[in-house]
């Protein structure tokens, strides 16, 4: 967990479900906001936030717009959001998380995509063999990205492996992951393209024709990213209804308490038991591919 904690309130799979952050020390922090970009800057090496663990269902997040930014899962006209299995896949198809101390600003125009970010941390696609937890905090090599267009946002998702995954030596760009896992570039691309046509929406467009970007592209980009997140905690970037409430960046306006901190979870509602996952999710969908 690198020294990182969580703390469970209400029940997962409700809407009250929200998963909290601490530090080594048991204190309360912003996922969003307090854990560093880097894990080890010299060497490229990044912290993710653990949001979805493969081959589950539930869309969960980091909530942007509450304070301490904790992981809830998603709602869409009133109803918890699951993604859809599209054969042949089974829920997430890898890791899937963010990069901390990022933004995709709203306001900026892509100058590769021509689209304008998505408002959210920059995604990150984790592809290791390990199955990682709902709030893990893990240590990734970035190797690449593919350029998402979701109803008209950019939404970079960065590929990336857990440095302490047994064959992560041998991947340092994105090249390695098509030598390596023939055929999870392709199975990546068709699970975006296609995960919401469930749902009654339209296959998902990519910048490049759904070609991936190495690593140092993707680098730029992140470095980008964090750039934009800097802008938005220290106020020089209207957020709108981003919570930009933390602990430890010192030059932001927005830093807060512990007390103040421990007073929010507080007010949360007690950890309980799971609800049980709706039977429908299971749900197996085949369709042709346009």
């Amino acid at each position: 967990m690198s020294g990182y904690g969580v703390e469970e309130r209400a029940g997962p799979h409700s809407p009250e479900y929200r998963l909290f952050f601490k530090d080594g020390a048991g204190r309360y922090i912003s996922p969003f906001h307090d854990i560093p970009m880097y894990a080890d800057a010299g060497k490229n090496v990044f912290n993710m936030v653990v949001e979805v663990p493969r081959w589950t269902n539930a869309k969960m997040e980091i909530s942007t717009k509450e304070p301490l930014n904790p992981i809830k899962q998603d709602v869409k006209k009133g109803k918890l959001r699951f993604v859809a299995n599209v054969f042949p896949h089974k829920g997430y198809i890898w890791n899937y998380g963010a990069i901390p101390q990022t933004w995709e600003d709203p306001s900026h125009k892509d100058e590769n995509t021509g689209c304008c970010g998505d408002n959210d941390p920059i995604d990150v696609c984790e592809i290791g063999s390990k199955v990682c937890s709902r709030g893990e905090v893990i240590q990734v090599k970035v190797l690449g990205t593919l350029a998402l267009i979701d109803e008209g946002e950019t939404d970079w998702k960065v590929i990336a492996i857990n440095i302490e995954d047994p064959e992560a030596a041998n991947y340092n760009d994105i090249e390695d992951v098509r030598r390596m896992k023939p055929g999870y570039l392709e199975a990546t691309v068709d699970w975006f393209r296609r995960y919401k046509v469930p749902d009654g929406k339209p296959e998902n467009q990519f910048a490049f024709n759904g070609e991936f970007k190495g690593k140092d592209f993707a680098l730029d980009v992140i470095k980008g990213t964090h750039e934009h997140w800097k802008a938005l905690i220290t106020k020089k970037t209207d957020g709108g209804e981003i919570n930009c409430t933390n602990l430890t960046v010192s030059e932001s306006p927005f830093c807060c308490s512990q007390d103040c901190a421990k007073a929010t979870v507080d007010a949360a509602p007690p950890c309980k038991a799971a609800s049980p996952i709706p039977p429908e999710v299971d749900k197996w969908f085949y369709y042709q591919k346009n």
